[in-house]
């Protein structure tokens, strides 16, 4: 029996326990002996590099003894010794996992890539799967993943009349973020999970109570001695003044069950408190008030357990921000570096004592403050569910952490699972990293008016990046470069008040500790005394700041010799970073970097810092190595993914990267990924050949190209990033880019080239010119008259565009609009009021277009697209407009010789004259765009695989016109936006994108699908009739008085903010109506939320036309505190006046199950993606 453990390789218990056991030498001699293999391992996470040098010499120096070659541990030598007696499988048949729905801040597309690995499992185990998410543009969303799929929303009405349909056993609730967490815990309120006999599988409801109620998790931890940040739970503001007096200011106040950090802030004083606590408790039944321990470090565990009580911890993280910014607004560095290895395990000690005490069956992750110069640590929260961090910590370490936790649900113990990545060891191991890992995430707060940019307890990031180095410098640079483009690496920008910066945390805070580093020369110490960043961090950056002025020295691209530029890379500096310092260009150094024979090596992600050989295709490039991991025979397909999510590149390109990676396998080609989000399923370990974790920058891909002597390079299906680099790709590097010539894509870019082409083709466009100055951009708004749309060149969703309706505005927003892109003129067109606007998404090959799909926005023109709900197929396109919006296509393919995928945007303009309505082309991108994804599904046709076909010019399809098939369904995709987060920002649609995601469901008619939609949008509640509903907005339009006609009926109580909205409506409604006028402080926000408890407030209805110019405009205040208060905002007239209308067609609900509650493949007839 003791042999066969041996030939496994494990080692004894004495060394397999993270506490360290002391060991005397003739053990040590023994173990050697007995042991062939010697797997020796003091569970090496490192808390830092140097420390577990001095740890594990002793141990290595007993191995070299042992011999050099050693075989590979192997599992199923293990398995099969009987040390790990099976457990009876979990048994289910049918399980329904909960995915999150749209993409918002605090919940994005991390939760795609762990419930498709949690699918992967399920299928594996042959357990058939039964997914609800209405977001359309997940790849989970899938038939490849799930067996069928219910695009509805997260909320217990449907998913009960879905278990009434399918008749699951079993369900998974940790898969789909805090959506599918509150989900659970109301359904087992309501008594659902029993009345249907469904198994919640994994952690079990209980205990995501207790992780999520305050008070029981307070109790919980008491019980095993842990110490928790003082906290007391309270229901009225009142009483939340009354427990600070007891706890004492400063007071952090927090949201039970709310998500990222929702609902919660700072308090010096009971003024801030009694503000914070009234905006507080609208968002949730009960808030804690707490003693803040701002300053301390902030550390995460992420721990993983089965129900045999195995438990280890996957890695952990360190923030480089300090306590008092949300984890998901700071800069995170993997594993953690500034922890003693007493410090380190003391809370990897905590971390299991509590995961086990809470019984979490699955993935867990602990959060704690620590102070920084003693040994006290408080718990601040555990999150019973994958989070961001499992995500980031999947792809920091390798380990598959919710593919893992959907094993565990369905009864596997760890042991007898095999590592998937390394393929030789189980998955009950804890990894080891030889190398670090930074995260930094994106903020967008600049798309929005009057928003507050301060960073706290409450996340505002919208997408996350990661970047592998070997050194801490390396990776930090790597990092900044993905958050932006526009970054060459660590850089300052300036500021009206440093010191002001760097006390107060904003979305740019690093660029302030650059400034202070780089040019007002602040020391190490005075940077830390104003940030409480620690040293070592800072430290770390002024060797970069250091480096920079050694290059500055010389000045000169000839003066740099070889070891000058291999210190500077080791360091993670760029070609373009390294040429600004020495007044070069980005293309000379890399010539002279390439003169010396200075190129990147490639690294595997080891999670056994190699101390087994990785089996794995999960690669990072770094200059602090001397060799490379793999080889490069294959000669495969570069992708380029979509980098960062941010507002306007989503899960939507995800979706599009990774079905490209799919179709290039299917036909036998060997791909290359290249992305660097640890959200998305495109970098995860086995979607790509080989995938690099990497940067999307001209430089890094050039290396990745050069290095695999690639075949191609695809930049059409991520977004813009890849296609802002492809001209230079070509026409620099020599690259093959594969469909569309890069030549073509810049003449589709360039407003003035395309306008040309459109010209020339007889297709029609709104009048536009391009200028220079501001006085020819007055006189020409003059002439075509106003509104008028003013953008700069190259842009991504409408950054930057603004509709202009008078000659002072457009002064001001010119001026503004210089510093956006000063190299760049800009562009003013005629803005056409009322119109329609079309969407249409095709693909061609060698400008013959091959499939396209044609949708409608509900919106009038002037919403950016991205914003818009989208119908498909349209409604109110007859056939005459179709057959002329595909000719148009076949015209602007063929004119641009495009082949792959592109999209464009068309307003429809009716005749005064009544003649057949003006189509113009107000857009056209050469790229897989935002709705790809939806029109696919919709139709049944996976449009990137089409797409993926013309770029290699194999299998190509024979045009067919899906447009032209007659179905009995449609579909809408609606937007899902993150106001609530974004505090201040005006809840106004424009021509800027606001949106952060997506949902999308069916129906027989519009009413279906629509209805089903827009429930989808996060804790959205439909008013019920008898509750109150407030009005306001414009009253030169009809639009109030339609909905109002529909609402009136259903008995609901109508409210308006001053006499003239009531006036308007009662004389103008078909119905005897009484809108009653209620009192509406501006000011006082606490106020105002009694008036909207008072009055039963449900709905607020302001379609007004313009944004407030202030925030003292009453409709400002009226949006914004229906988005502070969690109370439904209709904000724009034409989908106000849907929704009314599906109210009055689908309330009161009838008995049964509602007719949009079908699977998709009953649909659409079919599996066929």
């Amino acid at each position: 029996m003791l042999s066969a453990v041996y030939k496994a390789g494990r080692a004894p218990a004495v060394l397999r326990h993270g506490r360290r056991v002391p060991v005397t030498s003739s053990q040590l001699s023994t173990l050697t002996a007995s042991s062939q293999n010697g797997l020796f391992r003091t569970h090496s996470q490192t808390p830092s590099a140097r420390l577990s040098q001095k740890r594990l010499f002793s141990a290595s120096r007993v191995l070299a003894s042992a011999g050099a070659a050693q075989p590979a541990p192997d599992p199923k030598a293990y398995l099969s010794s009987g040390v790990v007696k099976p457990k009876e499988n979990v048994d289910v048949k049918k399980v329904l996992v909960i995915g999150s729905g749209g993409l918002a801040i605090g919940q994005a597309g991390e939760f795609d890539y762990s419930g498709s690995q949690a699918l992967k499992a399920l299928k594996e185990a042959g357990v058939a799967s039964v997914l609800i998410n209405p977001n359309i543009a997940t790849i989970q969303t899938n038939h490849t993943l799930a067996d069928e799929v219910y695009y509805l929303p997260v909320t217990p009405e449907y998913v009960e009349y879905v278990i009434q349909r399918e008749k699951p056993d079993g369900i998974f609730l940790s898969f789909g973020g805090q959506t599918a967490l509150n989900l659970g815990v109301q359904m087992q309120k309501l008594g659902l999970f029993e009345k249907y006999g469904v198994r919640v599988l994994g952690t079990s409801v209980r205990t995501l109570e207790l992780s999520e109620d305050r008070d029981l998790f307070a109790k919980a931890l008491e019980e095993i001695n842990i110490p928790i940040a003082k906290s007391i739970a309270v229901n009225t503001v009142d009483e939340a003044l009354d427990a600070a007096s007891k706890i004492g200011y400063p007071i952090i106040v927090r949201a039970a069950y709310a998500l990222g950090g929702l609902g919660s802030g700072f308090a010096q004083n009971e003024e801030e408190l009694r503000n914070m606590a009234a905006r507080s408790l609208t968002l949730s039944p009960q808030i804690l008030v707490e003693k803040s321990l701002k300053g301390w470090k902030e550390v995460e565990y992420e721990v993983v357990r089965d129900a045999n009580n195995n438990c280890i911890t996957v890695c952990n993280m360190e923030n480089f921000d300090p306590l008092g910014i949300h984890t998901g607004d700071s800069i995170v560095v993997a594993p953690s570096q500034t922890l003693s290895d007493e410090e380190y395990h003391m809370l990897r000690s905590a971390a299991i004592k509590i995961v086990r005490h809470l019984g979490v069956v699955g993935e867990c992750n602990v959060q704690y403050a620590l102070q920084p110069d003693g040994l006290d640590y408080r718990v601040i929260e555990v999150n019973a569910r994958l989070s961001r961090s499992s995500a980031l910590a999947s792809k920091a370490t390798g380990y598959p952490l919710a593919y893992t936790a959907a094993k565990i649900g369905l009864g596997h113990s760890l042991p007898e699972l095999p590592n998937a990545v390394t393929k030789t060891t189980t998955a009950n191991f804890e990894p080891s990293l030889d190398y670090i890992v930074t995260k930094i995430p994106r903020w967008d707060l600049s798309k929005f008016q009057h928003v507050k940019r301060d960073i706290g307890s409450a996340m505002k990031s919208v997408g996350e990046v990661m970047a592998i180095g070997r050194t801490f410098e390396e990776s930090f640079q790597k990092a900044i470069r993905q958050v932006d483009p526009r970054f060459v690496g660590f850089q300052g920008e300036k500021f009206a008040d440093l010191d002001y910066e760097l006390q107060n945390p904003t979305d740019r805070r690093w660029l302030a500790v650059g400034q202070a580093m780089l040019h007002e020369n602040y020391s190490v110490d005075r940077v830390h005394e104003l940030t409480k960043i620690d040293k070592w961090f800072l430290y770390k950056l002024q060797n970069i700041v250091d480096c920079t002025k050694e290059l500055q020295q010389i000045g000169s691209l000839r003066g740099l010799r070889k070891e000058h530029i291999l210190k500077a890379k080791k360091m993670g500096f760029s070609d373009k970073q390294i040429a600004q310092a020495v007044n070069s260009t980005e293309d000379e150094v890399r010539a002279r970097r390439l003169e010396f024979g200075i190129r990147p090596w490639v690294k595997k992600i080891d999670t056994l810092a190699a101390e087994f050989p990785a089996d794995t295709n999960y690669l990072y490039t770094t200059y602090n190595a001397s060799s490379h991991d793999v080889t490069f025979e294959d000669k495969g397909t570069v992708i380029l993914g979509s980098g960062v999510y941010r507002i306007g590149s989503s899960v939507e390109f995800d979706w599009c990267a990774v079905s490209a990676t799919q179709a290039l396998r299917q036909m036998g080609e060997k791909t290359v990924m290249i992305n660097f989000n640890p959200e998305t399923m495109s970098t995860d370990y086995d979607e790509a050949d080989k995938l690099y974790f990497e940067e999307l920058s001209y430089e890094r891909v050039m290396d990745i190209y050069e290095l695999e002597n690639a075949s191609g390079v695809v930049v059409s299906v991520g977004g813009q990033l890849p296609q802002n680099i492809a001209l230079r790709l070509q026409e620099t590097g020599g690259a093959n880019v594969l469909g569309t010539d890069p030549r073509d894509i810049d003449r589709a870019e360039d407003r003035q080239k395309f306008s040309e082409i459109l010209d020339s083709i007889g297709v029609d466009q709104p009048a536009w010119k391009e200028l220079t100055s501001v006085n020819a951009a007055e006189e020409f708004a003059e002439q075509v008259g106003y509104p008028v749309l003013v953008r700069p060149s190259y842009v991504l969703s409408g950054a930057a565009m603004t509709v202009i309706r008078s000659k002072d505005e457009l002064k001001d927003k010119l001026e503004a609009a210089s510093n956006v892109s000063p190299d760049h003129p800009v562009v003013i067109s005629k803005f056409i009021e009322g119109a329609e606007e079309i969407d249409l998404d095709g693909v061609a090959s060698k400008g013959k277009l091959i499939i396209h799909a044609v949708s409608e926005h509900v919106e009038q023109a002037g919403v950016h697209s991205g914003d818009a709900t989208l119908v498909l197929p349209p409604t109110k396109l007859d056939e005459k407009t179709m057959e002329r919006v595909k000719e148009i296509a076949q015209k602007i393919a063929e004119a641009l010789k495009i082949t792959g995928p592109f999209n464009m945007q068309i307003i429809k303009v009716d005749d005064p004259a009544g003649g057949p309505p003006e189509l113009k082309v107000i857009e056209c991108n050469l790229r897989a765009s935002r709705s790809f994804p939806f029109v696919s599904k919709v139709l049944g046709t996976n449009f990137v695989d089409v797409a993926t076909k013309a770029l290699v010019g194999k299998n190509v399809p024979e045009p067919t016109d899906l447009m032209a098939v007659k179905r009995d369904y449609l579909a809408t995709k609606v937007p899902q936006f993150s106001w609530t987060r974004l505090a201040g920002a005006d809840p106004f649609l424009g021509v800027e994108m606001a949106s952060t995601g997506e949902m999308a469901c069916f129906g027989k008619d519009l009413v279906d699908a629509y209805w089903s939609s827009l429930q989808s949008a996060m804790n959205f509640r439909v008013p019920e009739p008898g509750e109150g509903i407030l009005f306001g907005g414009e009253l030169s339009k009809p639009w109030l008085t339609t909905v109002v006609d529909y609402l009136a009926p259903l008995g609901y109580k109508l409210y308006a903010a001053d006499q003239e909205v009531k006036q308007f409506l009662e004389s103008t409604s078909k119905h005897k109506i009484n809108v009653e006028v209620i009192e509406f402080p501006k000011e006082d926000k606490r106020a105002l939320r009694e008036v909207f408890k008072k009055y039963d407030i449900k709905g607020v209805f302001n379609l007004a036309k313009a944004r407030g110019k202030t925030v003292m405009d009453v409709d400002y205040v009226m949006r914004r505190n229906a988005v502070d208060f969690g109370v439904p905002l209709f904000m724009e007239p034409q989908t106000a006046m849907l929704f009314a209308q599906c109210m009055s067609e689908k309330l009161p609900r009838p008995e049964g199950i509602p007719s949009e509650v079908r699977r998709w493949s009953e649909f659409i007839g079919g599996k066929p993606l």
